[in-house]
């Protein structure tokens, strides 16, 4: 460096200069954060800056800019707007995945969360019969409805469907044995796997058959003085194909009935309707594995019935009330919220004639392909005004999916973007990837063979708007 650059050069701020807590408080740019925020979060973070500013400053590289009134006003508000920003945020879906577990799952239709609301801003009878006057069953608030929908004798609800099938199993099978097709130990995301349930519930698993065939002789032998349950597992996150036998449920139920052994299913995803009435690929439903004679049948809430997160279990009152008697259910029980959603969804379910314009997980299931097409040529031309001469934005045919494990090689037609990054012109699809998913609202897309795709089923027709405003102040 030269000795004019020398001379030129700004002195580097001292730690004397920084200003104390108190004095940077009466600043007049701190007024409003104070009104706005609470003296405890602005004390805290003035502390915080100032603290930093103090390293700055023994490491030589504190500006006097950053000294101003204005300056410090500015980081202590940038700071506490970080703050503030909920970690639980709203992001748009164009990953494809209608169901993405990482994405919360199933969207509640609008009578769920206005009972939701209703649920949390006033006093409700969580626990309490209003016609006897006592303390009630808080399950007893969807058990009707569900017995209705299902065929059951009785129902009732805990976290999840995990936590489903661990009471099943810790209230009928502990230090007993649990008798299950080799083929239908599943492992779900998260490392849910079967065999460590049965270990945790203190049952003994007794696994039958081979990977691909199982038979009800299988069955029949394993069955013994500690038999506690005959299971059936849906295998509803992955497909065995080929050379493949299972034993029908309804053969199982016989078998089990002849030996006086429960029969156990776990539907996973839990479909309450034909989806054949959609033209969705078929899954088994709740109704046909009690009208086949299942004796518990546990399955999730907010999958394909498309409700809140909860774990539900149909079937023989007895059982029912055994489970019931559980330790354990306790530490499993849902609160007023999950059971305010869950009655509004089912009580969807009573006119099915209505469900695919009601259900949000339905309706995003059924999205004509033509609106699909038309939603992502109108996001076409924004989207590659807001990239620029970088990249190449065109709209494509795509296939989403279900999701959360359901149907899993089925894939629905649907359409979306596809964004290139050309050659030579400073472009990235990993950048720009990164990019959206930092928006106010960030947006998921899906990155694959050198291209980021943006699937538009999961996009409302209402939500355009706010995503086009976003798009506009895209730099990737």
């Amino acid at each position: 460096m030269s000795v004019s650059e020398r001379f030129a050069a700004p002195q580097a701020a001292q730690a004397a200069d920084i200003p104390s807590v108190d004095r940077l408080l009466r600043a007049p740019g701190l007024e409003g954060l104070l009104l706005r925020h609470g003296r405890t979060p602005v004390v805290a973070v003035v502390r915080a800056q100032l603290a930093q500013l103090r390293r700055a400053a023994l490491a030589g590289t504190l500006e006097p800019a950053q000294l101003t009134d204005a300056a410090l006003a500015a980081a202590v508000e940038a700071r506490l707007t970080r703050a503030a920003r909920p970690r639980l945020t709203a992001v748009f879906n164009l990953s494809g995945t209608v169901l993405h577990t990482n994405l919360g799952r199933a969207l509640l239709p609008d009578e769920a969360v206005h009972a939701v609301v209703r649920a949390m801003s006033s006093p409700v009878n969580l626990e309490l019969d209003l016609s006897a006057g006592r303390r009630g069953e808080r399950d007893s608030l969807i058990e009707g409805l569900l017995c209705e929908l299902t065929g059951a004798e009785a129902a009732m609800v805990v976290n999840n469907n995990a936590a489903a099938v661990l009471l099943l199993l810790s209230g009928l099978a502990q230090r007993r044995e649990v008798v299950v097709s080799r083929g239908e130990l599943i492992e779900i995301g998260g490392s849910f796997r079967l065999p460590d349930i049965m270990r945790r519930a203190g049952a003994r698993l007794i696994e039958v058959g081979t990977t691909n065939r199982t038979h009800l002789c299988d069955y029949a032998q394993a069955l013994g003085a500690r038999t506690a349950l005959l299971m059936k597992v849906h295998t509803s996150n992955y497909a065995i194909s080929g050379f493949t036998a299972s034993v029908p449920l309804a053969e199982l139920v016989r078998l089990g009935r002849g030996h006086d052994v429960p029969v156990a299913v776990d539907l996973g995803s839990g479909s309450l309707v034909d989806l054949r009435r959609w033209q969705l690929p078929s899954e088994p439903t709740v109704q046909e594995a009690i009208a086949a004679g299942a004796d518990l049948v546990s399955f999730s809430g907010d999958k394909l019935l498309g409700g809140p997160q909860a774990g539900l279990i149909a079937g023989r009152a007895e059982l029912i009330a055994r489970l019931r008697r559980d330790p354990l259910r306790r530490a499993l029980r849902v609160g007023k919220l999950t059971l305010a959603a869950l009655e509004a969804v089912l009580a969807l379910y009573r006119a099915p004639e209505h469900l695919a314009e009601r259900l949000t997980t339905l309706r995003l299931l059924t999205r004509p392909l033509g609106e699909l097409r038309l939603q992502a040529q109108r996001l076409k031309a924004p989207l590659q005004r807001s990239l620029g001469a970088g990249y190449e934005v065109t709209d494509v045919p795509l296939s989403s999916q279900i999701g959360s494990g359901a149907l899993p090689v089925e894939q629905l037609p649907s359409h979306g973007l596809a964004v290139r990054a050309l050659r030579g012109r400073g472009g990235s699809v990993v950048r720009l990837e990164a990019a959206l998913r930092e928006l106010p609202r960030p947006v998921i897309g899906r990155l694959a063979e050198r291209a980021l795709w943006l699937d538009v089923r999961c996009l409302e027709s209402a939500e355009e708007p706010e995503l086009l405003a976003q798009l506009a102040a895209l730099r990737p």
